[in-house]
């Protein structure tokens, strides 16, 4: 078999011949490529399209960018519909879909946390600042990325979330309603004036810097005990103003010092024997009164206001990480 260079340099030719006969086509194909970009960039400025979503940055940022790629990808079909190549089109759509499948398998969980950020940047389940749990992780949000929401937790720590487990998780949101109820349990012995109890409980809550009125402090009795009666209080707190915990903490120690200057028995769950002669006793109980006399009259200088101890790190964080918050605080809640 021999080697036919001159058909080879005849095709070569012919090939040269159709490729300069087509460059005009290819330049206006080219044109009308460069002119959808162009549009597609003038309409991804357009005040029209800040309007769609002006509350939400991230999804402004994708509309402008579909908008000009969607434009830019009908010019380039138009081009090569001028070029007369619209077989390769098919071929080009066949193998981007392929290729499409093949990705979506590869980055599942990449993409799930996509768009599980696109939709929570919609709906803003949360708000900066917003204290949480999560999946039972309990923090401050700091911010939400397009693949992760930023938790501070009460001790300082930096906690990333992957927003699919966010967007599919029971949410529990503590900043949402201002106003927080506590409860604690306190034993009295069962010989003791139950309804004086509950009254005198009920009395030190409402001088506690923290508890709100409205709700007023309540008390019941939620059980009879081996050796006691429990005896549950209740509290509000405005918590943009006090701290919970500072709050039923100090809610705990006045009812607790308001019972044992009462005199009233708040036995433990163990058993004493205990020998003394009366006025020993009696000294002795005395001695009790006069310390929780002193104690409560030290109730003055508790602060129960707001804490602001993660305040410094989630603003180091802010100023660190920049814009690439997807949150609004002025957007509306779910």
């Amino acid at each position: 078999m021999t080697f036919d260079l001159a058909s080879v340099i005849e095709r070569l030719q012919q090939q040269t011949y159709h490729l300069i006969a087509s460059l005009p086509l290819l330049v206006l194909a080219l044109l009308v490529i460069w002119l959808a970009w162009r549009v597609g960039s003038w309409l991804s400025r357009r005040n029209s399209l800040d309007r769609v979503a002006r509350r939400n940055p991230f999804l402004r940022d994708l509309v402008k960018t579909s908008t000009r790629w969607a434009v830019t990808l009908g010019g380039i079909l138009v081009a090569l519909e001028i070029l007369n190549a619209t077989a390769l089109v098919g071929a080009v759509l066949g193998t981007a879909g392929v290729m499409g499948v093949a990705l979506g398998f590869a980055f599942k969980e990449t993409l799930e946390n996509y768009l599980a950020g696109i939709l929570m940047s919609v709906r803003q389940p949360f708000a900066p600042r917003d204290h949480v749990v999560i999946d039972g992780n309990e923090g401050v949000v700091i911010a939400l990325t397009s693949r992760a929401t930023i938790l501070m937790t009460l001790d300082g720590n930096h906690l990333r979330l992957p927003n699919a487990l966010v967007f599919r998780s029971v949410m529990l949101n503590y900043t949402r309603n201002p106003t927080r109820r506590f409860e604690f349990d306190v034993g009295v012995g069962v010989n003791e004036d139950l309804l004086c109890a509950q009254r005198l409980g009920t009395g030190q809550l409402t001088q506690v810097d923290g508890v709100i009125a409205s709700p007023p402090p309540r008390a019941y009795i939620a059980a009879l005990g081996d050796s006691n009666v429990q005896v549950r209080f209740h509290g509000w707190v405005d918590q943009r103003t006090h701290d919970f915990l500072l709050v039923k903490s100090e809610a705990i120690r006045r009812v607790k010092l308001a019972l044992e200057e009462a005199g009233m028995d708040m036995p433990e769950p163990i058993y004493r024997v205990q020998l003394a002669r009366r006025g020993d006793a009696t000294a002795a109980d005395s001695d009790k009164r006069m310390v929780a006399d002193e104690r409560l009259a030290e109730t003055a200088s508790l602060d129960t206001r707001a804490q602001t101890d993660l305040e410094g790190p989630i603003r180091s964080d802010e100023t660190a990480r920049g814009s690439a918050d997807l949150l609004n605080p002025d957007a509306p809640r779910e």
